[in-house]
Parts: C-alpha cells; structure tokens; sequence
C-alpha cells in the first residue's frame, strides 16, 4: 500500500519509506520497552519490578530465537532472488541490532535500580566479590557445593568448540586456552538465607568468574559466552498417520538446540581476537556478536520472585493478593446446568477465578446425564484438576481432546499430555497440516428430557489455572444450541482432519475470519459514509496484518472512530491527518499480561471475543475460533465498562503517536464518548484498567448489569 501522505513515523521504524506500516518487529521492541519501564517504576513494588526484569531479558532470547531467526532467513532468500528486498531486510536487521544493543543499556541500568531497592529489603544481588568482601565465601561454598561437582575437566579450545553450545547454553574459556560447557540443567541463580534475615542472590555466571579460576588452579577469571539459536521450527502433520504423530513432533524438537546460531553474549575475560575469529566462524554480522555489561543470567531473576513465597512477603515486596470472585451458580454446581439454560455467563480472568470452569467440567465428568465432553488444549498446567477429572471420566463417558503438539516452547509438556490421556482410555486428537489448533473450546453434551443438549465454554485463554491468574481473558458458558452446534461440528472436523467451516455462529480461521472482519469493517466504513454513528473496537495483542489495516485506514478516511488496544506490535500507524486521523492505539502494560481479544463493531451490533490476534499466521496458519457474544446483559457490560476502562486508563496506558513513539496518556486523549455510561464508575476520572476491573469484581459486581446474573 504506498501513499502520498507525509508520513510523521520515524523511517527507522518503517517496513518501507513509501509505507504506512511499522516493521513488526521494530515495534515488538517497543512493546519490550514498555514492560522494562514497569521494572523502573517504583510505584510498583520491588519484586515486581523484579520480575518485569525477567520478563524483558527472556522475551529477548525469544526474540532472537524466533523473530530474528525468521528475518534472517528472508535475507539469505533475498540475497539469491531479491536484490532490492535484500537491501529493506538487511536495513532493518541494522535497526533491529541498534535497538537491541540500546535496549541492552537501558537493561542494565535497571538492574542497578533494583539492586539498590532490593537491598533495602535485605536482599543482596552479589556481583563478582573480592576476597575480603564476607560474601565471598558464601559464594565460593556455593560453588564448590552445587556447581563445581556438575563440571567437566576443561577441553583445548578452538572457536570450532562454541558451535558444541546447544540454544541458551554457556560455555567458559579460561586460561591457557582451556575450554568447557555449562550444563544447562544448573540453576541461574543462587540463594543463601543468612541468620539475620538477610538474603544473598548470586548469578552462575558471577559465580564462576570469581572462584572458578582458583579451583582450576588459573592465573586469570574466565570469560563466558552463551550461545542463542534459530528455534523456529514448522513443522506439517499429516493427518493420514496419527498414531506417528507424537514421535514426528519429538524428533523435530532436537532441531531446536541445533539450529543455526544467531547470536554470541560473552561477559568477563574474552580477547578481541578470539571474538573476531568467532564473528568470522558464524557469519555474524557486527552486533550478533555481544558484551553483557552485568549477568548472562538476568532472565533468572524469576527465581528470585519465586524464592519468596507470596504468603511470606510483605505489602511492599508484592501487589496484594487477588482475590477472585466466583459466580454463585458455580461456587455450588448443583443445577448448574438448568441454570445455564437460563443464562451466559462471562468469566473475567483473573478478576474471575478459573475454579468456575474447573467445577463446571469435574460436576459434568460425575454427571450421569452428561454423554461427552470436548475440549481443546494448547498449554495446560501440568497438574491441571481439568486432566485429572478428564481422565476419571473416560472410564464411564466418551471423552475427546484435541492437543496441540506444537504450541512452541511447550511441546514436552503437550507429549507427556497426549501420552497421559491415551491410557486413560481419552480419545486424543492433534493439529494436522500447517495449521495449528489455537482455538480455546470445550463442550459438553448432555441427555435431557427434551433431548440431547450442548453446553459450550469458549475462550480467549488457555485451559491453564496457573496462566489464568496471570493474564487477562475472556470467555463465556452458553447453552445457545446453534453454538453447540458449531463447536460439535468444530470438534468432528479437526478430528477428521477437516478444515472446518458453514458455521452458523462461530467464525473460524483459517477460511472465514479475515474476510469477516474485512466485511464487518468495510460495514461500519459504509455506515460513516451513510451519515451514521460508526466505531470499531479492537482489543488484540498484535496487530501486523496489512490488509486489516489497510481496511482501518479508510475506516478512519470515511470518519469511523476507530480504537485499537494493542498489547505488543503494531504496524499501523495512527493520528496520520488524511490517513488514520480517527485511529487511536493504546497498549497497556501492567500487573496481568493483558491477553484477551476483543471485536467491537457499533453500527453492525456486533460483538465477539477471539482467540485469535490480528497477524497472518493466525487468520491463515491456525485453527482460530471467533465467538459473538449474544446474551444482551453480557453485551452491555462489554460496551459499559470493559471497553471504557480500557480507553480511560491514564495510569498503566501508553499511546502511540503519529511519529511512531508511546508516549504514557492524558486526560487529553480522552473522547467523551470513552466515559463509562453506567454507574459505578462513570464519575471516574483518571484509572487504572486492571484496578478498575479487580475493584468491580471484588465488589461482586455490585452496581453493574451483571449483577442481575447472580
């Protein structure tokens, strides 16, 4: 799409200078950004900050693993077909690599932040100490306790040696050229309890630059490089063999330790030599290769959030605990369903506890009446209460879920899973082809006296207790038959390696749901055009796709109001006059990774929730599901508070600018139509989204529509 509007966009950012889209990953490093900032803001509390500290630096090796990986692939490929693609891709790798090595400083500073707050606690993140310092000889009884025992002789090293590292695993070059690997089963952190209450953290990569060179009788600290490796990998099931299913995906998993490097750290006592050979070795391009200033091993500061308990840790240390409302009619799943036949119910994550899914599907297991039960996994909690209540059931009822076995970095897990179910006597079904099955969807089949009866739950988030506390979703139990209807025909389609599609309700990708959303936008872009009210709402963690946002863009030319809350990357860009003048783009950043999808089309009344985010690869590589939401109290509370709190949120917001940079919110960016339209929240001013949502339910939902369902 090539314009001729003057793009206000930093062209750094930018897929192209003729353009109106920002590079998608130049844009997830913003989002990157946003979470670092939550560690640097010290209204949250320290162990918090801590934690979004993590986050940042594993979200960066996944970043390289996939999105880095991906980009250069596209530029071998460009070099051998494509000259003038070849010179876009290799401008944004330069870019990519320039923001990654300023996100690196700007990581590092943090830590000092935290490392001074956290000392305040009595927690001590410990470096490299001196001899004389009284840390020292905590650290050097780690070492050889817990560490040293798990290392092998050193090995003569040549720079052939590093390409033996397998993906995030480190190796140590010492003195007198020795060599050997970490193994990547010892812990990143370590941690010493003294008797005045004080806590020592030690990194492992500190550790063994400070006491290694005395146990291996060298003259001079090591230094230490950590290997980062292509880890993308697709993989085609054919359907026509399931029972080889497992073992394909098992031996395709090695090909992610030994995919192609794509990026070299090193920190302590590495010759410039030595870094130019390996630059030469791999084919690195200046950047791939390094330093980090601190730790190879900030990702393991979760270890530190999970070493104190949150019932130990004071108010100051942690946000408050949660606590989860659950809907009367699922504290007591007596007459659940007859009351479902009256009613939809929404569940809210984690403002809603997942204990009402959980009892809902453990009371249909040990309901008589209940003939199958149907579900989808793509990352369950390894001891889900769902699985264990699943597998007691198989012995008297039919039951059959469909795992996906390529949900990346948890494929293990889905193995052990399928392996799990199958002798239990579950019916287990996969993914087949390219396309993964990311749709969130169970159902439930029961004979009652008028005759068989669906009752369907439909989310935006995994059946997973541990992330339902964790991330923010959306889902709803309905006994509508005509979704039923769609889910049983969801669930026999996948089953028999059919793409699915001739929904009634339901809209699945890959074959309907981006031409639906083409069309319920084209829709509201004629209603503007006709004279009436039009706005389109969207709530997704990427937004990427250049058709959609082509679509947005004359949406917002024909005068629809258009609200984008986008998590992580965004390609569009908004506040353009002329171009996308009617388009705002928040993304907010905050306690709960925020994780539902939301479709909101006004002068069309329609009104879904997704599992599917606005990209590609889901609109035509993954088995997504979009559900309506129908029940009009459901509707209203949407449109009343969830939406508004969102778009009032001056707190944990930030707002994308025509220039391509987030910048926190205002009141000034406030519409009057964003103001909550019913009580108790419409005198609200500036907010937090989350803290709104976790009030209301705290309240029981006191004062809004919902409360009609209780």
């Amino acid at each position: 799409m090539e314009t001729g509007f003057s793009l206000p966009t930093m062209p750094s950012l930018l897929v192209d200078k003729k353009s109106p889209f920002i590079h998608r990953d130049l844009s997830w490093l913003q989002f990157n950004d946003r979470v670092l900032a939550e560690a640097r803001l010290t209204t949250n509390p320290i162990l918090e900050r801590t934690k979004f500290l993590a986050i940042t630096a594993s979200n960066l090796d996944e970043f390289f693993m996939i999105r880095f990986s991906s980009l250069n692939r596209s530029i071998q490929q460009a070099r051998r077909h494509d000259p003038k693609l070849l010179k876009s891709l290799t401008r944004i790798r330069m870019n990519l690599i320039e923001a990654v090595t300023q996100f690196g400083r700007r990581q590092t500073e943090t830590l000092d932040l935290l490392a001074a707050g956290l000392q305040s606690h009595k927690i001590f993140l410990i470096r490299r100490s001196k001899p004389d310092d009284p840390t020292h000889t905590v650290g050097r009884n780690i070492f050889k306790e817990q560490i040293l025992p798990s290392l092998t002789s050193p090995e003569i090293f040549s720079t052939a040696q590093i390409s033996t590292l397998e993906n995030l695993q480190m190796g140590v070059l010492g003195d007198a050229n020795t060599w050997f690997r970490i193994p990547r089963s010892l812990p990143l952190v370590y941690f010493s309890k003294q008797s005045n209450g004080e806590l020592f953290v030690f990194f492992l990569d500190d550790l063994l630059i400070t006491h290694l060179a005395e146990a291996f009788s060298q003259k001079s600290p090591p230094g230490i490089l950590r290997m980062t490796r292509d880890a993308d990998f697709s993989l085609d099931l054919a359907y026509e063999d399931t029972e080889s299913v497992p073992d394909v995906v098992k031996s395709n998993l090695r090909v992610r330790d030994k995919g192609r490097p794509v990026r070299l750290q090193w920190t302590g006592n590495i010759s410039m030599p030595t870094l130019q050979r390996s630059a030469q070795y791999f084919k690195f391009e200046p950047g791939q290769i390094s330093e980090v200033l601190k730790t190879l091993c900030m990702h393991g500061l979760w270890g530190l959030y999970h070493q104190i308990p949150e019932n130990q840790s004071t108010k100051n240390l942690r946000f408050p605990p949660l606590k989860p409302f659950l809907p009367r009619p699922f504290r007591n799943t007596e007459g659940i369903f007859e009351k479902l036949r009256q009613n939809d119910y929404l569940f809210h994550h984690p403002y809603d506890s997942f204990d009402g899914f959980v009892s809902w599907i453990k009371y249909a297991c040990d309901d008589p009446k209940v003939e199958t039960i149907e579900q989808t996994v793509y990352r369950v909690d390894t001891l889900s209460l769902v699985v264990d209540a699943l597998k007691k059931a198989a012995k008297k009822k039919r039951i059959r879920v469909m795992i996906e076995l390529r949900a990346r970095f948890d494929e293990l897990n889905n193995l052990k899973l399928a392996d799990e179910l199958r002798q239990a006597g579950v019916e287990v079904g996969f993914g087949f082809g390219k396309l993964k099955l990311h749709a969130k969807v169970a159902l439930v089949t029961r004979r009652e006296s008028d005759g068989l009866r669906f009752y369907t739950h439909l989310s935006t988030g995994n059946y997973n207790a541990l992330t339902a506390r964790q991330y923010t979703d959306l889902a709803i139990v309905t006994s509508n038959q005509e979704i039923g209807a769609d889910a049983r025909h969801f669930f026999d389609s996948v089953w028999n390696g059919k793409v699915p599609s001739n929904f009634r309700l339901l809209v699945s990708a890959p074959l309907r749901l981006h031409k639906k959303l083409l069309s319920l936008i084209d829709a509201e872009t004629e209603a503007a055009k006709a004279g009436r009210k039009a706005r389109i709402v969207a709530k997704v963690n990427a937004l990427v796709d250049e058709a959609v946002i082509a679509q947005l863009y004359k949406a917002s030319q024909a005068g629809v109001q258009v609200d984008l809350i986008v998590r992580g990357a965004c390609s569009l860009i908004p506040g353009v006059k002329g171009l996308s003048e009617n388009i705002r783009v928040v993304s907010i950043v905050d306690r709960f990774l925020e994780h539902s999808r939301i479709y909101y089309f006004g002068d069309s009344k329609a009104l879904y929730f997704s599992s599917a985010d606005w990209m590609p690869r889901n609109f035509f590589s993954r088995l997504e599901l979009a559900f309506p939401v129908l029940d009009p109290i459901l509707y209203q509370y949407v449109e009343d508070i969830i939406i508004p709190a969102y778009l009032l949120d001056t707190v944990k917001a930030r707002e994308l600018t025509p220039q391509g940079i987030w910048k926190k919110r205002n009141s000034s960016s406030i519409r009057p139509e964003d103001k909550f339209a019913s009580s108790p929240l419409k005198t609200r001013k500036a907010l937090s989204a989350q803290a709104i949502f976790q009030e209301i339910a705290e309240q029981g939902y006191k004062g809004t529509v919902l409360s009609r369902k209780e």
